[in-house]
């Protein structure tokens, strides 16, 4: 692994052979960098010139309460997703309602453990919306005041778009 530059920077080589879900394999390796030694970044480590090339996919959550983060800062392909601006929603809102709950304790690992956490997901489908397969990868992040408050994530999904907003079941993790 490259070494730590001046400005947090790292130049990302190596990908996921999964095609089309390399961004995954940016955050987490950006991830690992910043992490070294220790159990995780702080928040305020994150630079998004070493992430981007995969900045569309990223998102950063809060904690807001048991089960439940909020995007504080969302790429566009979640917009997309949703067929609106989503900073400030929580990450729920892409779920359907019977995966929420798995999706809530997802998080609790991550904030709780603290863990990493990568989710494969299906998009519903229904009329103008065709079938979509994509990941999710949270990443735990230390506040500045040392609790494990935030998330570094990315979330891939392919396939054709149709109809907005598109909402996923979780199918594995």
């Amino acid at each position: 692994m490259d070494k730590l530059n001046e400005r947090n920077v790292f130049e990302m080589m190596e990908y996921r052979s999964d095609a089309g879900f390399s961004a995954l394999s940016q955050i987490e390796a950006y991830w690992e960098a910043l992490r070294g030694s220790r159990q995780m970044p702080k928040r305020s480590e994150i630079d998004p010139r070493g992430i981007e090339s995969a900045l569309e996919f990223t998102f950063v959550l809060e904690r807001i309460a048991i089960g439940m983060a909020r995007l504080r800062i969302a790429g566009s392909h979640l917009n997309n997703l949703m067929g609106m601006e989503v900073r400030g929603m929580p990450l729920t809102s892409f779920i359907t309602p019977n995966g929420r709950r798995e999706m809530g304790d997802m998080l609790e690992e991550v904030f709780q453990r603290p863990s990493v956490c990568e989710l494969r997901l299906s998009a519903e489908v229904g009329r103008n919306k065709p079938a979509m397969d994509a990941r999710m990868l949270l990443l735990p992040l230390k506040s500045d005041l040392g609790d494990v408050s935030r998330v570094l994530g990315c979330f891939v999904a392919r396939g054709e778009m149709g109809n907005q907003p598109r909402r996923f079941d979780v199918v594995g993790t």
